[in-house]
């Protein structure tokens, strides 16, 4: 199958397979895709879809986000997770207000130049938002490539240049036909080409896929642990960021000092969270979230 037929066998799978997102619709805003896709960073879809409705609700367009107050992002965010996602968003927004008159850029560069916005999320919102032919990598595209193109099982620990060119020639030369492509990669490697579990017999590409054919080789090299989260310094942040969400305003240190035992972790995670911006000293020991002191 030469390549653009696997595009063609992908994107026909998609139109009929792929899940009902809201940040798919025909209609959604650069804005909407951006928020999508910094939610989704290692956040898994059940968990962002309330989130990202929420946000939209209060905060439809950059302007809107970027009148508003830093705390008051890390506040919507909750317990999704990564809150420097939050703060990096409310950023984003600022940076569109004043230098794009309120408008996502389409420009690669412009993304690239927005505060937090790395490779995978500015060739994301180029692709999706503004259907350009672009090749978007995240971790389940480069398991569908690395097996359907390259014969191995994984892709390795990191985004290379490799797999950016690898991607690029499997997309079609049309630009809105490439940014289908690149969505039907990304459903594929996220619901059939799993890393645990592929359900190949369901795969479009089955046929030529050379890791199949290579017999489903097992990967070599060290295998990635699901990272803990109870009784870390995550936990312990999280439990002080809840606290000062719910606060709106200036919290004693005694306060916080009752969300965990171990004064050592605890004032670790705080400095962590004050080295980060997301938390800032308010006074005669007390602190608020970040634009609130």
């Amino acid at each position: 199958m030469p390549e653009t037929d696997l595009a063609d066998a992908a994107i026909e799978w998609f139109d009929a397979n792929a899940r009902d997102l809201p940040w798919r619709a025909p209609d959604t805003s650069a804005w909407a895709v951006l928020v999508s896709e910094i939610m989704l960073q290692q956040t898994p879809v059940a968990r962002v879809l309330p989130a990202y409705h929420a946000w939209l609700a209060r905060w439809p367009e950059p302007a809107a986000l970027a009148a508003d107050t830093p705390a008051e992002a890390i506040r919507m965010w909750g317990r999704l997770g990564y809150p420097r996602r939050a703060m990096r968003l409310h950023e984003c927004a600022v940076a569109i207000a004043s230098r794009h008159g309120g408008e996502v850029p389409a420009d690669l560069d412009a993304l690239l130049a927005l505060p937090g916005v790395g490779a995978y999320t500015a060739r994301a919102v180029a692709a999706f938002a503004y259907g350009q032919r672009q090749p978007v990598v995240d971790t389940n595209v480069r398991r569908f490539v690395a097996r359907a193109s390259r014969s191995k099982p994984d892709a390795g620990p990191t985004t290379t240049p490799a797999d950016l060119a690898d991607t690029e020639a499997l997309l079609p030369l049309e630009p809105a036909r490439a940014a289908r492509a690149s969505a039907a990669f990304m459903e594929l490697g996220a619901v059939v080409c799993t890393a645990r579990a592929p359900r190949c017999t369901d795969c479009p590409v089955v046929e030529v896929c050379g890791w199949r054919a290579e017999g489903r080789p097992t990967p070599t090299g060290p295998t990635r642990r699901p990272q803990q989260y109870a009784g870390t310094d995550r936990q312990v942040r999280g439990l002080l960021l809840a606290v000062l969400r719910e606060a709106h305003g200036p919290v004693p240190a005694g306060q916080l000092d009752l969300v965990w035992a171990d004064a050592v972790q605890r004032d670790r995670a705080l400095r962590s969270l004050l080295d980060d911006g997301l938390v800032s000293p308010a006074g005669e020991g007390s602190f608020a979230l970040a634009g609130e002191a």
